[in-house]
């Protein structure tokens, strides 16, 4: 007997459905997804805005809850986990890239990227260092001692993904991570995260509307009125 996707997953859904709303007035977001995502590969997530590929992220990383369904994370089910430990796991394992970016405004970019790696045991000059390291490696290295209000839309997002990658998370989800970027630094920027899965055999899961990103991507699936369904090139 062959083995289920889900075997090995970093997340798995089965069947889930999301609804928001008092019952009779609900407004279902997902509807029966499944979905296995493993280390060593960047999923992407086709569709378009409010085809309910931020509420499928947040779902995979325990933010919220389905209304049915499984969904499993590091081979447990999410509900399984206390909410400290959901918490230290989030911090420890998972990098996220908000589509708001949510950079802290009372610190610098340095700073924002350095204090996930409190979390993780690092000495103050370590911190300093690799956050550092990773702001130059996304280009915005000159923006170490800047304020994020200072900054512009494709600046924050390059903070924000340089963010994402300090604690050298197994699980990376990304939510439009190229939205507010020029073609040639989104392009850079999703290589960087197949790089990531690949070198680190982590687990990168891509939302976004952008086609082009299919190239980039080890499988591509489409989400569109809650559904989710396989993409092909030259598929809608």
């Amino acid at each position: 007997m062959s083995a289920s996707p889900a075997a090995g997953a970093v997340i798995s859904l089965d069947d889930v459905t999301k609804a928001f709303g008092e019952r009779g007035r609900e407004t279902t977001a997902l509807r029966g997804v499944t979905l296995a995502a493993h280390r060593g590969e960047l999923v992407l997530l086709l569709g378009p805005s409010g085809s309910g590929k931020t509420t499928l992220l947040t779902l995979a990383a325990g933010l919220s809850r389905p209304t049915s369904g499984t969904v499993r994370l590091f081979g447990r089910r999410v509900d399984e986990y206390g909410a400290a430990e959901l918490q230290r796991l989030r911090a420890a394992k998972i990098g996220f890239i908000f589509q708001t970016f949510l950079l802290l405004d009372s610190l610098t970019a340095q700073e924002n990227v350095a204090m996930v790696l409190r979390f993780n045991g690092d000495s103050e000059r370590d911190r300093r260092s690799r956050s550092l390291d990773l702001l130059n490696r996304f280009g915005v290295g000159y923006l170490a001692r800047q304020f994020p209000r200072t900054m512009s839309q494709g600046e924050k997002q390059r903070v924000a993904v340089a963010r994402a990658m300090a604690n050298r998370a197994e699980l990376v989800l990304a939510d439009e991570p190229t939205g507010s970027l020029e073609s040639r630094q989104g392009f850079g920027v999703i290589r960087l995260l197949h790089e990531q899965a690949r070198q680190r055999s982590a687990c990168v899961l891509v939302a976004s509307h952008d086609l082009r990103l299919a190239e980039f991507a080890d499988r591509t699936f489409r989400l569109e009125d809650g559904m989710l369904r396989p993409w092909a090139p030259g598929g809608a």
